[in-house]
């Protein structure tokens, strides 16, 4: 994001972080961070949960990050990982309705018609190789760090870096997730890789 405010950044800060130590004194300054995120955060919370429930989560996720502003890390200049670490805390409340959507995923017949667009999203990136019933119910059985990490990478394509800072893990804890989400999917899949991209840290 690009800070457009006065053209100006304090020393030290740049893009995100300067818009967001601004607004601890001009509150409405935040609104830059919401135009900015607000239709990716939407998208992906809609992709792990529904879209009926994506606007209140992904509009509680700017409410909370709003209250968390003056504990934002300035030496950060990007927003985008933390913002979508709390919109990941909040989906952690919805966990039931996670796994009942891949269930649901699991069940669709081949023709699933309008519906089809929807749960493609996942598999665009997260290949099913015929066998997307068995790719669902493998995700649905994860568990809730490893599930996080993996749709972190796959549907908010974070690197993993990123998400490391998304999470507030370290590094080694997401790239220890990630290979234990795969060794699973891929033994779901019968040893094909689960991941189009298997080596993406960007």
């Amino acid at each position: 994001m690009t800070v457009t405010a006065d053209g100006s950044a304090p020393a030290g800060e740049t893009g995100d972080a300067s818009v967001i130590k601004r607004s601890w004194h001009e509150p409405e300054r935040f609104g830059a961070i919401f135009d900015a995120y607000f239709t990716e955060i939407h998208r992906y919370v809609a992709r792990r949960l529904d879209v009926h429930v994506a606007d209140d989560i992904a509009a509680e996720t700017f409410h909370a990050a709003f209250r968390q502003r003056r504990s934002y890390d300035l030496s950060r200049d990007n927003a985008r990982p933390w913002l979508y670490g709390i919109a990941t805390n909040m989906i952690g409340r919805h966990r039931r309705d996670e796994v009942r959507k891949l269930r649901a995923l699991e069940r669709l017949p081949a023709d699933r018609g309008a519906d089809e667009e929807e749960e493609e999203r996942i598999a665009n990136r997260v290949s099913a190789y015929g066998a997307r019933e068995r790719l669902a119910k493998a995700i649905a059985a994860l568990p809730a760090g490893q599930r996080d990490v993996l749709m972190l990478i796959v549907l908010a394509e974070l690197t993993q870096e990123q998400v490391a800072k998304a999470l507030d893990v370290p590094p080694g804890t997401v790239s220890s997730r990630l290979n234990r989400a795969r060794r699973r999917l891929r033994k779901a899949l019968g040893g094909t890789n689960p991941l189009q991209d298997e080596e993406k840290t960007r």
